[in-house]
This record gives structure tokens, sequence and C-alpha cells, in this order.
């Protein structure tokens, strides 16, 4: 019998398979479809401060291997979601949650992993400093070391949680970014958001979304989120929740191997919304296929030779 349980800061996951914020709402939806308490955890819908309508429409949009997003960070506000989202999400799912936080100011920040910090529920937070589609927030926090450096020093002041940060590929050195925040005191770093992309409307000869540019998602960044937890492996200590395209059980061990301790599932999920159950199911036979007895035992496993 195969183990796939991994460790995350100290809290045990019977697999590390995990939705990845803003594919997974609050889990009411997936929680109709099937029994959610087979994923390791999930990263529920991105939170901030105040309540946000989120970016205007279109916001979504295919491309060839992946999709487009600009949805904005839209969500009801970190209040609304204590009082309502959460004690719903305790009704369906029996383990820690992962609370992703986002803000538009380091006091924005500080204030909602503050607020969080005293739900029991809440295991993890995952503090996103780089969505590309917001405007004077998000991303700017993760575009350079100092930056990120300083919204994580915020966080740790107000929580005793652990704390990742979830860091943009937009960037000439993630492992730099990376680097920074476990000096800073982050737990663990989330890598990769989405790659900033644009597609353009050849009848009107307008960009297809509202917002001009978005996120570009799906199997088409894989290689890419890949070689980016493979270099921030090298350059930390602390643990990497790697994402990025990741649509299979082979994924998951390959994203392991590269040096993710666990692995977020995103678009896939809205092309299939079984796809972390289906994931999860298939990897004991993948383990089996490459010889694994402990999923564990292959953190970091490519760069031993």
């Amino acid at each position: 019998m195969v183990d796939t349980s991994v460790t995350l800061s100290g809290i045990t996951l019977d697999n590390p398979v995990i939705p990845a914020s803003g594919t997974f709402g609050y889990g009411q939806e997936f929680a109709e479809l099937y029994d959610i308490n087979c994923l390791g955890t999930f990263s529920f819908k991105g939170t901030t401060k105040d309540p946000r309508f989120g970016n205007p429409t279109p916001r979504i949009a295919e491309t060839p291997g992946g999709m487009l997003n600009a949805v904005g960070l839209q969500n009801p506000g970190v209040e609304h979601v204590i009082a309502q989202e959460l004690p719903r999400m305790r009704e369906i799912f029996h383990k820690p949650v992962m609370a992703n936080v986002s803000g538009f100011s380091i006091e924005d920040y500080a204030h909602t992993c503050a607020r969080l910090d005293r739900e029991e529920q809440v295991g993890w937070l995952e503090v996103n400093i780089s969505c590309p589609n917001v405007h004077g927030g998000g991303m700017a926090f993760g575009s350079s070391p100092e930056a990120a450096a300083e919204v994580t020093r915020a966080v740790k002041a107000v929580t005793g949680k652990p704390v990742y940060m979830k860091l943009s590929p937009n960037v000439t050195d993630i492992a730099a970014v990376a680097k920074a925040c476990e000096d800073a005191g982050a737990d663990g770093v989330s890598l990769i958001n989405t790659l900033l992309a644009m597609r353009i409307n050849l009848k009107t000869r307008k960009p297809l979304l509202a917002n001009g540019t978005g996120g570009l998602s799906g199997p088409a960044v894989f290689p890419v989120a890949v070689r980016m937890v493979y270099q921030v492996y090298e350059a930390v200590k602390i643990p990497i929740i790697g994402m990025g395209g990741v649509s299979s059980a082979e994924d998951v061990i390959e994203m392991m191997l590269a040096g993710a301790t666990a692995v977020e599932v995103g678009a896939a999920n809205l092309v299939n919304p079984f796809a972390c159950r289906d994931i999860i199911e298939d990897l004991p036979r993948v383990m089996e296929q490459y010889g694994i007895n402990r999923l564990s035992d292959i953190i970091g496993g490519a760069h031993n030779g």
C-alpha cells in the first residue's frame, strides 16, 4: 500500500492535491458532486479586506492550451467570509483549509490576515502578492524582493498560522523573491500564479478581455511552472506549493520531483469539476508504476542527480 501523505508546516495532508484559489470557490458547488474530504485541503476564494465586484466583462477567454482570466479578485470581503462562508465550509469539509488573501496595501494584507488568524478552521494563510489582474495591488508587491519581504513581515507580525507567499512568474528572478520572503519569515511559498497575457479579437481589433490583459493558466504554463519550482527549491529551505497547469497524477509527481511538497490544481477544475478527485484516485497507480512507496520521499528528487 503506497503512502500519499505529506506534511505542510506541521499539518499532515492525506495527499498533496489542493484545488487552487479562484477555481474552487468555497467548495459548495464541488461538494454537491463528490465528497471533497478526499482532498489534501483547498485554497478558498481570494479574500480582501473589503468586498470587490471584480473587473468588467468579458473577463474570461479561451486560448490554445489554456485560458485567460481577468476576474479581478471578486469576493464578498473578509467579514462576510468569516460570518457566512467559513461556517458553511465546516459543514462540508472537515480538515483545515487554506485562506487565500489579497490586498491593495500592506495594511490591507495585515488586517485581513489578522482577522483570519482567529479562525480555527484556517490552517494556513496563502498571501497572494502576484495577481496580474488588478490595478494598484496584487502583483505590485510580488514584483520585487524588497516589496515581497515587506508584506511578509507585516503578515507574520499579526498571525501565528503558517504563511505561504504566493509568487508571480512575471518577474526576472522568482528565486530572489522567494529567498526574500524566506528571510522575512515566510513559512513557505506558492508558485506560480498566472502569466500575464493577451488575446485580440480580429473583428473588433481590440483585446478580448475588458481589462486588456489577463492571466494565462492551463497546460500551456506547466513547463514554466516546473522550471520555476525547480529554481526556487535550489534557493530556499522552506516548503513549496507548486502549481501551474497541473492536470494529472503524473503532473503532480513531476512537480514534486522539481521540489514541491504539495501541488495546487487550478484551471483543470474549470474544465472537469472532478479533476482533483480523479487525480487523487489515480495517484497510487502512478506511484506504483514509477516505484514510489512514499510520496514524501520524492520531494526535490530531480535535484539529487
